[in-house]
């Protein structure tokens, strides 16, 4: 954990749980840590550019948290540099909860996940939202992915405050499609070099 992220994520109230639990002092060492945290590096801009969905928690104005999946191409999370992601928002179901909390609240929470790989990346950031007129436009053209069928309404851009990496601790393994053809293709390749050769012998046995 960075200690930016603890910074922001441990709240007195949090810290006299640890306390009490037995956790304190351990993580009293990462708030004195040299690492700060708020800059995403090569490892963290990788693995952002290969995932195709994440999630994104917003905070309404009654104060209830609100968690949206996102998906796309891979890449369609995009890095502008090392504090700043973001996203083509596409048409949906036209409820809009994320756009209006973002009105009263621009704190979000990004949760992208490597199922495979048991590999979890938590961002804390500002959100903004850029819809309609010359700037929107031209960010649209910037990140808007071809492989998109949908109409992009708007951008929304996340100024990143702090990431933590969590263990692969209780995550379960699951694959997408493309991920199991490409487990499964050299199966497939196998097979059907096998397939081949009882064709040739059934053939030279006759």
């Amino acid at each position: 954990m960075s200690r930016r992220f603890a910074e922001i994520a441990f709240t007195p109230t949090i810290r006299e749980q640890q306390r009490k639990r037995g956790s304190r002092n351990a993580y009293e060492r990462v708030e004195q840590s040299a690492d700060l945290g708020d800059r995403l590096g090569p490892h963290e801009k990788e693995f952002i550019g290969e995932r195709d969905s994440f999630y994104m928690a917003s905070i309404s104005e009654t104060g209830w948290p609100y968690v949206q999946h996102r998906g796309g191409p891979k890449g369609f999370l995009h890095i502008f540099d090392d504090r700043t992601i973001g996203f083509a928002d596409l048409r949906g179901n036209k409820q809009y909860i994320s756009v209006g909390n973002l009105k009263n609240n621009d704190r979000v929470t990004l949760f992208l996940m490597d199922y495979p790989g048991q590999r979890r990346l938590k961002i804390l950031g500002h959100a903004k939202v850029f819809e309609g007129g010359p700037e929107a436009e031209k960010l649209l053209a910037q990140i808007q992915m071809l492989e998109e069928q949908s109409p992009a309404e708007r951008v929304m851009i996340v100024h990143v405050a702090a990431f933590d990496w969590n263990c692969p601790q209780h995550i379960t393994p699951r694959y997408t499609q493309e991920e199991l053809d490409e487990i499964l293709q050299p199966m497939r390749l196998r097979l059907n070099a096998l397939e081949t050769e009882n064709k040739r012998l059934r053939a030279a046995s006759h």
